[in-house]
């Protein structure tokens, strides 16, 4: 686990070095990590965005310990029109179960791969925000035998965002997603972030789901941003679970990047 840490760092060490003589003549890019609450903005026509990262989250379940490393996070974003982009992402990971000091659970390999689209609806524009529309599908053929599940799974999100102040902003998702019992689940996040500096931004999010089957979970996570260019990006972030159930995050520490290629 350690040495796959550091390999981490010393790759986002490297490309630090890379990014520092990208072009800065752009736009800051606008990205869908490190928080879960999805943006409302596309990548622009013709650009190509690389969203990538490294998760641990520590669960228990009914007495049970469940630790979850996600070495690859990647998520990759294409702009087909200045308001259109396909996007795929697909994590490798581990997860581990105990029973006290008993293993009864190890396996690593890829979950299902996750294809889809994001479109813009509306701009900004006075008491409206900014709307976007995501939907995804996981292909259960794409994960490796104990983490596929049984059917397609498919999510629907509604993405807003509203400017607060020159630093400040407030984005939140409102949606819907089939859950590995086929059973509907309401998802929804708000999150609000601010800029420290031209380069170093701070946020933080509340999120969850309502079930139709099972109990609601409720979450919270908080994260720091620092643009190396305008096309380069690093992320921190840090989080836990609030509510009392029987299944309870007891911590999740993420780090990451996110680059972006412009069309020629």
């Amino acid at each position: 686990m350690m040495k796959k840490v550091l390999l981490f760092i010393n790759l986002l060490i490297i490309a630090v070095t890379t990014a520092q003589t990208s072009d800065d003549n752009q736009d800051a890019l606008i990205t869908d990590r490190p928080d879960v609450t999805e943006s409302p903005f596309t990548v622009g026509k013709g650009n190509f965005q690389i969203e990538t990262g490294a998760t641990f989250v520590d669960n228990s379940e009914n007495g049970l310990k469940i630790t979850e490393t996600v070495y690859n996070t990647t998520l990759l974003r294409y702009g087909l029109s200045n308001n259109f982009e396909l996007r795929l992402g697909w994590d490798f990971l581990n997860s581990n179960t105990k029973d006290g000091s008993q293993e009864l659970f190890d396996v690593t390999g890829f979950n299902p791969l996750l294809i889809g689209a994001k479109i813009e609806i509306t701009d900004e524009k006075d008491w409206i925000p900014q709307i976007g529309l995501l939907t995804h599908l996981r292909l259960p053929f794409t994960a490796v035998s104990e983490f596929k599940p049984e059917d397609t799974g498919m999510e629907l999100i509604f993405a807003f965002n509203h400017t607060l102040t020159d630093q400040s902003g407030l984005g939140y998702n409102l949606g819907t997603r089939i859950g590995d019992n086929r059973s509907l689940e309401y998802i929804y996040s708000v999150s609000y972030g601010h800029s420290i500096t031209d380069k170093i931004g701070v946020y933080g999010e509340l999120y969850g789901d309502f079930p139709e089957e099972g109990k609601s979970a409720h979450l919270w996570d908080a994260g720091i941003t620092y643009l190396v260019n305008n096309n380069f990006q690093l992320d921190a972030t840090v989080g836990t679970g609030f509510q009392d159930s029987n299944t309870q995050q007891d911590l999740l520490f993420s780090i990451g990047l996110s680059y972006r290629i412009l069309k020629k």
